[in-house]
């Protein structure tokens, strides 16, 4: 069975991308780690996230995919250990030096970060060899060099599929260290690429309309079918920054799309599933190297984006079925009168009419305008914590 593999900036995204269809979740600790600005987790946090996936029978992945500096390794080992014991499933690195010490010092699963740049049957090979069970693969690969790939070699191979794509190759890139000296490759990167520029000769601007040099982001919901039959062991969602609305919407359109191709050998309309992935959205998306080398109609040469075209409003917290109250968490302005769609993090979705709504002191509360405010609102179908309100 092929994985899906989310990404989570911290515990609560955590449990929302194994609620809605994760097999496993990606985190960053708050040592080694490439998202320096994300809710990084500590030991303590890192031990709850193991349990609560293995309670579910799913997996914790941590990475340590920074390319260290001397002075970045001080107590390697030990943070190794302690992710050890708090039941990690894997780590994620691309460092020879943290891998090999992890290979040596430790029984943790290794996974090779795609920071590594892997692209060929060779280099797939070396690694596992050296006992890196899997291979995060370059971005950089098209369909036919996956299919050829995965039948090539014996090490699992794991394929990005949706998110954030670096202009650079795999990620190493130099922009943001030589514009704001944040290290790309250290955690620090300030997405320099998708900043506005102009283009100027001798001190006179000489293009119309500002420019980026950034990629769409990736959105490869035609090419999973494809893959699992390659026999690519898991896919992968960029995106632990994300927020909650996005993750539940992207893993959950996912999980039905892996899950339905499954179940039936094909998927008739892709758009369906595209349409969906919209709802979270907010830049515009390609297929990547999937089809071959990028076009100028994947570049994002002009900083332009949609809005979502729903809105996510609130977060179940609990359900009485015989008052038919939910008590939700706030998260965008909603009033009374608005149509509702509830997403279950079983991917099924429901609608209603909002009639009434109060605070917790039992006050009616016409309008919800402030963030995280607890409210209690009537809705005519059960729901379970988790499960997200969209306004329509």
């Amino acid at each position: 069975m092929i994985e899906l593999l989310a990404p989570a900036g911290d515990l609560e995204k955590l449990k929302i991308a194994l609620l809605y269809g994760a097999d496993a979740v990606f985190i960053g600790g708050q040592n080694f780690s490439l998202r320096a600005r994300a809710s990084n987790f500590s030991i303590k946090d890192i031990k709850e996230a193991a349990d609560f996936a293995h309670e579910r029978h799913k997996k914790v992945y941590v990475t340590t995919n920074i390319i260290p500096h001397h002075e970045d390794l001080e107590g390697l080992v030990e943070y190794l250990k302690e992710l050890e014991s708090c039941g990690v499933d894997a780590i994620i690195s691309a460092s020879p030096y943290i891998i090999d010490h992890a290979l040596k010092h430790t029984s943790l699963e290794v996974h090779l970060s795609t920071q590594q740049s892997t692209t060929n049957i060779e280099a797939v090979n070396y690694w596992y060899e050296k006992g890196v069970k899997r291979i995060v693969l370059a971005r950089e690969l098209d369909m036919n060099e996956i299919k050829y790939l995965t039948k090539n070699v014996e090490a699992d191979i794991e394929v990005f599929v949706h998110g954030g794509m670096c202009m650079s190759f795999s990620g190493r890139c130099s922009l943001s260290n030589n514009m704001t000296e944040r290290d790309a490759n250290r955690g620090g990167c300030a997405h320099s690429c998708r900043w506005n520029y102009t283009l100027t000769k001798d001190n006179k601007v000489v293009n119309e309309n500002y420019f980026s040099m950034s990629s769409k982001d990736l959105e490869a919901l035609d090419y999973v079918p494809s893959l699992i039959d390659a026999n690519v062991k898991s896919l992968k969602i960029e995106g632990r920054m994300k927020s909650l609305h996005y993750i539940a919407t992207v893993v959950g359109t996912y999980r039905k799309l892996i899950d339905d191709y499954i179940r039936d050998g094909k998927i008739d309309d892709i758009s369906v599933y595209e349409k969906e992935i919209q709802k979270a959205e907010n830049r515009q998306a390609s297929y990547g190297f999937f089809a071959g080398m990028p076009g100028i109609e994947q570049q994002l040469y002009n900083q332009r984006s949609e809005q979502p075209t729903q809105t996510f409003i609130g977060l179940v917290q609990s359900y009485n079925p015989q008052t038919q109250e939910a008590i939700i968490e706030q998260r965008n302005y909603f009033e009374c009168g608005d149509q509702i769609e509830v997403f279950h993090p079983n991917g099924s979705k429901d609608e209603f009419l909002l009639t009434s709504m109060v605070d917790l002191d039992g006050v009616d509360t016409p309008i919800a305008r402030h963030p995280k405010q607890v409210l209690k609102i009537q809705i005519p179908f059960a729901v379970e914590p988790y499960a997200m309100l969209r306004r329509l």
